[in-house]
């Protein structure tokens, strides 16, 4: 909501529930308004607006670059990762002079190949790219795969993201299974950003071969702000990285095999030759 210590509070909150990271956005507001004219001054009228053109509304949301480096020091006391979104190459520039170890673009942003070619170079020197796929098809995925597979170790250092932009999203149109699909067919990290109104589908996430999870997080669903309402809060989002966690030691090695702790359990059943 464009205050630094909401957003402090909201990392104190992210690391206390156990998640390894938090991702913030960064837009410039001058390249928006540029390439936005019409949307930049188009009127505003919306229980959730925060000023009263779009463009106003925006830049009320915005946190400065000075802000961006409080916070990062802030998680860094904290021990969790602080990245971002970049909206447009002059918010990456300011990201990667942070030295933010990832950065994500968003599913709009797909189609910005200037954009897209600018965060494929900073993979270069080391820096994540984690690439949401939101309304995308699967032309403009493979196109986007193209622009990054010009990266010399791309596969190590990026991630594609399913992702359905609706907010929120119904369970039927999650369409996890995408997640196998992405998995068989492109050799990088797979992930999921999701916008579901809920807590428990994590782990077939999992199971289906994402490996990062985005998930809105809020302090209070009753705050202003249109996504809110279906954003976690800070007890939804412990179980969320708890269930997470969960799976990943509960799936085992696979091999079947009488455990220690079932030995005490069997003799009382009255179970004969162990061994």
């Amino acid at each position: 909501m464009g205050r630094v210590e909401t957003a402090k509070a909201l990392v104190d909150a992210a690391a206390a529930a156990g998640a390894d990271a938090v991702k913030f956005q960064k837009r410039d507001l001058l390249a928006w308004s540029e390439r936005n004219p019409d949307l930049w001054d188009q009127p505003y009228h919306s229980e959730h607006a925060f000023g009263p053109t779009y463009g106003e509304h925006r830049a009320a949301l915005e946190l400065s670059t000075d802000d961006f480096r409080l916070l990062q020091r802030h998680a860094q006391e904290h021990e969790i990762l602080f990245f971002s979104t970049a909206w447009d190459v002059p918010s990456l520039e300011v990201l990667l002079e942070l030295g933010v170890p990832a950065v994500k673009l968003a599913s709009a942003s797909i189609v910005d190949y200037p954009l897209l070619d600018a965060a494929a170079r900073a993979m270069t020197t080391g820096t994540a790219l984690f690439v949401s796929t939101g309304g995308a098809t699967e032309t403009e995925i493979n196109l986007a795969i193209a622009h990054l597979s010009r990266v010399r170790g791309w596969t190590r250092r990026s991630a594609l993201l399913q992702c359905t932009s609706i907010y929120p999203c119904p369970a039927e149109d999650l369409n996890l299974g995408v997640l196998r699909t992405f998995r068989a067919r492109y050799p990088c990290t797979i992930g999921l950003s999701d916008h579901y109104d809920g807590v428990g589908l994590g782990a077939a996430a999992y199971l289906l071969g994402a490996r990062i999870f985005e998930r809105h997080f809020t302090l209070s669903r009753s705050s202003k702000g249109s996504d809110q309402a279906f954003s976690l809060e800070p007890e939804g989002l412990r179980r969320v990285v708890r269930d997470l966690r969960h799976t990943r030691l509960a799936l085992g090695d696979g091999v079947k095999r009488r455990l220690p702790g079932e030995i005490p359990p069997l003799l009382k059943m009255g179970r004969s030759g162990l061994t």
